[in-house]
């Protein structure tokens, strides 16, 4: 088989690379005279999806061919390994959602690609309003090592990620447990103390989720879960960069306390992101997805999730905090990589997950134009099948979405 050869313009120094790749690695990385029109990058990697275009990974319907069309329609947004997010719910719900995802990846080889492991974000969270967010009350729960080996039975071993908050007494056994079996923990939901964030770090907690969001609205000034966490260089933090769930002063400032090397960008994105803006019903309650991508509570500035894809996200960032294209990208490719097999870097030896696109100015998005997956090139944009849009869920157009 002949090498490929994919050329672009290199983020971190505005030359024009070619890429060769060949048996779906990356064998060589090289400068080239030749103009380039399109940037290049290692495929985008995010860590917490609950779901998109209206395939929801938490919904009483989900099935593996959820997730196979999950991953397809995230390929076309550039994102080459995700971690698919089950949040707070009994643990029959947990178990059968997780056996779907194990089910999708034995079945299909793309999403075996593109799914390092699975994202269990709760039970195990702080049950004060605020700090749970939008969990569910009556689900939230002690950390259980009994329950931990009950999911991991129904998913050969698949949850690779767990967030939770440690103030629970059992906390510190719990984390170093799974951390010894090579889960990674991740600090989230929390109204715990100092003391107890230091005690879940010095068990092996590696990462922040979402930080500055899942907290109350109103905290001490000086002792409370975001500062602790900032000041901690053994976590990385995780940040929504939607321009919706932080101000760009916020985020700017949080980035520039954790320092790039320890700053990823996530989506958290529900299913209802990337359908037309309008009025829903999700589990009885209105909510309504403006043009502008805030997904909130019908009559209130209250949010009910995330709603753009990550590629989204990096454009915002950039945006928000004049850091370059470089840095923007970093952010959701290099850093988090190191949380999922080393991926996200173009260099050779690396598995050939490579995206283009365009791009002008911090003011202007990041255009998607091809993706490749371990060296084989994906459809862009994704063809959604009707079938999986809840058309029955929407209730008004954009019109009447303020």
């Amino acid at each position: 088989m002949n090498p490929l050869s994919i050329s672009g313009r290199d983020p971190a120094t505005g030359r024009c690379i070619y890429v060769k790749v060949q048996a779906g690695q990356i064998i060589s990385v090289d400068d080239t005279p030749q103009d380039c029109d399109l940037w290049i990058s290692a495929g985008l990697i995010d860590l917490q999806v609950n779901g998109y275009h209206g395939l929801d990974l938490n919904g009483d319907n989900a099935s593996s061919e959820t997730v196979s069309q999950l991953t397809r329609a995230l390929l076309a947004t550039g994102v080459t390994t995700f971690a698919p997010t089950l949040v707070t719910a009994s643990e029959s719900e947990i178990l059968h959602r997780l056996a779907c995802i194990s089910e999708a990846r034995t079945a299909d080889s793309i999403a075996r690609k593109c799914i390092p492991y699975v994202h269990v974000e709760g039970p195990h969270i702080s049950p004060i309003d605020g700090y749970r967010g939008g969990h569910r009350l009556q689900a939230v729960r002690p950390p259980s090592l009994q329950e931990f080996d009950r999911w991991q039975a129904a998913c050969n071993g698949l949850v690779g990620l767990v967030t939770l908050s440690p103030h629970y007494p059992n906390s510190r056994e719990y984390i170093s447990e799974l951390v010894n079996r090579g889960v990674h923990v991740s600090i989230g939901h929390t109204h715990a103390s100092a003391a107890q964030i230091d005690a879940a770090v010095q068990a092996g907690a590696r990462l922040s989720t979402h930080l500055g969001n899942g907290i109350a609205p109103q905290l001490d000034r000086h002792p409370n879960p975001i500062w602790s966490q900032l000041a901690d260089d053994r976590l990385t933090a995780c940040f929504i960069a939607d321009g919706q769930h932080l101000p760009s002063n916020a985020l700017k400032a949080m980035i520039r306390a954790k320092g790039l090397d320890r700053s990823i960008l996530v989506s958290d994105v529900v299913f209802l992101a990337g359908m037309p803006a309008g009025t829903y019903v999700v589990q009885g309650e209105m909510v309504e997805l403006t043009r502008e991508g805030r997904l909130q509570i019908t009559g209130t500035q209250l949010l009910s999730g995330a709603a753009v894809p990550l590629i989204t996200c990096v454009g915002s960032a950039i945006r928000m905090t004049r850091f370059s294209l470089a840095e923007g990208l970093k952010m959701a490719t290099e850093i988090p990589g190191r949380f999922a097999g080393d991926r996200g870097l173009l260099a050779p030896g690396r598995r050939a997950d490579i995206i283009r696109f365009r791009w002008t100015s911090p003011e202007s998005p990041l255009t998607l134009e091809d993706v490749w997956l371990a060296g084989e090139p994906m459809a862009v944009p994704f063809d959604v099948n009707t079938r999986f849009w809840p058309d029955q869920l929407r209730i008004g157009d954009a019109n009447e979405v303020g």
